[in-house]
């Protein structure tokens, strides 16, 4: 295959949207196949298409990537977004990476939560972003002194801090007001020109789902 990756999974954010970010921060443009029903996933399924029998899928160079982790690894290397060498990429843009990804999983679940546990779950995550997530990547900044979290260049931890800020934010819009450092850098990283174009409004990142997005979603998958 050549061309633009082709992106399968659901009209909405999920486990697709870290992709669409470090795709869009590597200024590559790509195609979506939106699945609208469940014989839309069962078609893949049963093609071939899915290992693991589920997405996301994205369909580049030639291959055919699952696994949120492996297709972003990918993607990262392609595109020089995960530090100039082994050093960097192993004490640095992985490690962050991977706690972006902890937190990432509470705000992405947040929307699927039973009503009498929403609270409960609000709490926590809104704890573990201002209490465990944000004063380390605060720290980061402050004791590297550059504007970038890895070395002195955009990285995949950069593109995803971002977007994990991005999503508090939507829950909370004050959460940044203990984190001066936090403020500056989502500032430097919204004004990145592959970063503003995909902030705009008509843009292919996905916006927080809401009740009919998810009935949608529990249609297809459940």
């Amino acid at each position: 295959m050549s061309g633009k990756p082709k992106l399968h999974y659901f009209n909405g954010r999920g486990r697709m949207e870290p992709i669409r970010w470090l795709l869009a921060a590597a200024g590559v443009e790509f195609d979506e196949c939106f699945i609208e029903k469940k014989e839309d996933l069962t078609k893949l399924q049963n093609d071939g298409s899915l290992l693991f029998q589920q997405v996301p899928m994205v369909e580049i160079d030639g291959m055919k990537l699952v696994q949120t982790r492996a297709i972003m690894n990918y993607i990262a290397t392609k595109y020089n977004l995960c530090g100039k060498d082994l050093k960097e990429r192993a004490l640095y843009c992985n490690k962050f990476v991977e706690g972006l990804f902890d937190l990432n999983e509470l705000l992405l679940m947040h929307v699927l939560q039973p009503a009498d546990q929403k609270e409960q779950h609000f709490a926590n995550m809104m704890d573990k972003a201002e209490n465990r997530h944000f004063p380390v990547f605060e720290k980061v900044l402050k004791d590297h002194g550059k504007d970038f979290l890895v070395g002195n260049q955009l990285s995949r931890a950069d593109v995803q801090l971002l977007e994990v800020i991005l999503m508090a934010e939507e829950y909370k819009p004050d959460i940044l007001a203990k984190f001066p450092l936090l403020q500056s850098f989502k500032a430097r990283m919204s004004a990145i020109p592959n970063i503003k174009k995909f902030l705009q409004p008509g843009s292919q990142r996905k916006p927080l789902a809401d009740k009919n997005a998810v009935a949608k979603v529990m249609k297809i998958f459940y």
